[in-house]
């Protein structure tokens, strides 16, 4: 049986792999959306019929930016996000854990936290007056404003996992850190 801290890490590693397959489903959706806004928008010209409005393109951009958010713990899950790699992928399993733990607690952790504290008050005051979007017809801004403290917060959550794994690595308690977080 894995240790504590990996089954852990298994947990997380699968609720950012729903939130990945569930952004999937809402980026077929935000398409379809598009697709409805450019068509109503010609058949608005065309028919006189206003098949278009404010509230489906800011629900367009509501979607990117949920997709965009709260997509990051899942890019980061799979290894996916940007990663200047000069001598890294040249490197050992366990000297690239070493920097993936150091990289992880002296960036990762610190940025999620200063994003997650500076998002804050925007959020609330939001909230506070039930804030709208100033164009006719616009949906609130409160929940997408919530979306990013929750996407830097998924993301120093799943920052934990990889962390959990890195250190598996180095202590030796695995040589493949996909196959043993997987096992909790």
């Amino acid at each position: 049986m894995p240790p504590l801290y990996l089954r852990i890490a298994a947990r997380i590693d699968r609720f950012s792999d729903l939130t990945g397959r569930t952004l999937c489903w809402l980026t077929l959706l935000m398409v379809v959306i598009g697709a409805w806004n450019a068509v109503a928008r010609k058949t608005d010209r065309l028919t006189g019929f206003h098949l278009s409005s404010n509230a489906f393109i800011e629900l367009q951009w509501y979607m990117f930016s949920v997709i965009f958010l709260l997509g990051a713990a899942y890019t980061l899950r799979h290894g996916e996000h940007v990663r200047v790699d000069v001598l890294y992928g040249r490197l050992s399993e366990k000297a690239q854990a070493w920097i993936n733990v150091v990289g992880t607690l002296i960036f990762l952790f610190p940025f999620c936290a200063l994003m997650i504290w500076v998002s804050m008050p925007s959020v609330i005051n939001s909230w506070k007056v039930w804030e709208i979007s100033n164009d006719p017809g616009g949906l609130p801004r409160y929940p997408i404003k919530t979306m990013v403290p929750i996407a830097f917060l998924l993301l120093a959550v799943q920052g934990l996992s990889e962390l959990f794994k890195n250190l598996a690595v180095i202590l030796g308690h695995t040589g493949d850190r996909e196959r043993e977080a997987d096992h909790g």
